[in-house]
């Protein structure tokens, strides 16, 4: 699957929290999708185009920040992080 079609998956995958997601879950996506759209965005720059390193950037960028977040909003961010893993994983 193309870079492209694998970031819509991925987007999807914001988009159905913002429907179903808890209160936590909806934080946890707000915060995570700045730094996915960070993380594509540089991927984009640099003419990376192996989806299967968005994650792990993606994780990075996470981890990096990680002081940003009540260990709480972390569990709720890498819960996240691990759904977009298995759907990237599935591809």
């Amino acid at each position: 699957m193309s870079f492209n079609a694998v970031i819509e998956q991925l987007e999807s995958v914001f988009d159905q929290v913002y429907v179903d997601g808890s209160d936590d879950e909806l934080f946890a996506s707000g915060y995570l999708r700045g730094h996915f759209d960070l993380v594509v965005a540089r991927m984009e720059m640099n003419d990376e185009t192996d989806a299967q390193a968005i994650i792990p950037n993606l994780k990075a960028a996470v981890e990096h920040a990680k002081h940003e977040l009540a260990p709480a909003d972390q569990t709720h961010v890498n819960n996240l992080v691990e759904q977009l893993d298995t759907v990237v994983r599935s591809v």
